[in-house]
């Protein structure tokens, strides 16, 4: 029998390659090497990533569906006390101990039946709470959380409370400012009302309008008296040119502000290059006009300058001596 060729060696390699893979992935996986029997089934849950409707705090009778109430809400008003429950739940295997506080506005009104509850194992229990709206409360909305600290984590449960009364929905949009590319502004909720604001962007530059961006709603809600600072992004402000930018917000139940600022864009290099062209020309002008006022007035000439007779050149001359009269010798005797 003949030795095999190198390509018949080449593809019984691959048909053994190809069949120990199929074996692997028909072979069942052992069951205790991945998932000790004393694993704590929360714990895996946590390290997944549960979210706050999967963990061990949640408001009480949504049923089976976890999401059919979000958020504990309640309506009252002021000087009221209101009543709500609190599933605890326990899917371990150890029993669970769980620490209960508000947090926020509304949170700090809430009590709970027990700051301090320990549920079995494989167990859910209801904790009361009761919400008392303070008697001074202004009508509106509030909102607060309620924190479930297991000692691994912190799950908070959403709280919305409606405060009867007349509301009054205000907003204002403050301290805009331009630098750059970047346009900076601050909203404050001035009402009782929970406030969702909606923004529109225009600016106008010497030539027209440079931006327009149409009313949007932003990501986020407003609650009473809370001041948010933020950003519009301008990627493509001008180089030159001097703008005003106008910011206008609203939201739901009449609330309506506006606000403006101003810019002057100019280049750096250009800028700099031509306030030296200029002072340079000033310099010139001024000395030109100094030199000149000067010659008018005749004032003598600075120290160590020569005049023109000064620089020709001088021929010593020597005084002529006379010459006196003449004695003849022999003078008469």
């Amino acid at each position: 029998m003949s030795p095999p060729t190198p390509r018949l060696r080449r593809a019984l390699l691959v048909l053994t390659t190809a069949l120990a893979a199929l074996l692997c992935a028909l072979a069942p996986l052992p069951a205790a090497a991945d998932s000790p029997a004393d694993t704590d089934p929360a714990d895996t849950a946590r390290a997944a990533g549960a979210g706050p409707a999967d963990g061990p705090a949640r408001p009480a009778g949504g049923g089976a569906d976890r999401d059919a109430r979000p958020y504990v809400y309640l309506e009252g008003t002021p000087g009221t006390a209101l009543q709500d429950r609190l599933a605890v739940t326990n899917s371990g295997r150890a029993p669970l101990t769980v620490r209960l506080r508000g947090d926020g506005r509304a949170g700090a009104w809430i009590g709970f039946a027990a700051d301090t509850v320990t549920v079995p194992a494989r167990t859910r229990a209801e904790v009361p709470l009761a919400l008392t709206v303070p008697p001074d409360a202004v009508p509106g909305d509030a909102s607060g959380e309620v924190v479930a600290d297991d000692g691994d984590e912190e799950i908070r449960v959403p709280v919305r409370v409606r405060i009867g009364g007349p509301t009054l929905a205000a907003l204002t949009v403050e301290d805009v400012e331009i630098s750059g590319g970047t346009i900076r502004y601050a909203l404050v909720n001035r009402g009782n009302a929970m406030l969702e604001p909606r923004l529109a962007v225009r600016a106008d530059g010497m030539f027209g309008t440079l931006l327009d961006r149409p009313e949007r709603p932003l990501p986020l809600e407003l609650a009473p008296g809370r001041r948010v600072e933020r950003t519009e992004p301008w990627p493509d402000a001008p180089a030159l040119d001097a703008v005003t930018v106008r910011l206008r917000v609203t939201a739901p139940g009449g609330a309506r502000d506006e606000a403006e600022a101003s810019a002057t864009y100019i280049p750096v290099a250009p800028a700099v290059g031509g306030g030296l062209l200029v002072l340079g020309g000033l310099a010139l002008l001024g000395s030109g006009a100094y030199r000149r006022r000067r010659t008018r007035r005749g004032d003598p000439e600075p120290p160590g300058a020569e005049s023109a007779d000064d620089r020709q050149p001088t021929t010593e001359t020597r005084p002529l001596v006379k010459a006196g009269p003449l004695v003849k010798a022999g003078a008469d005797s």
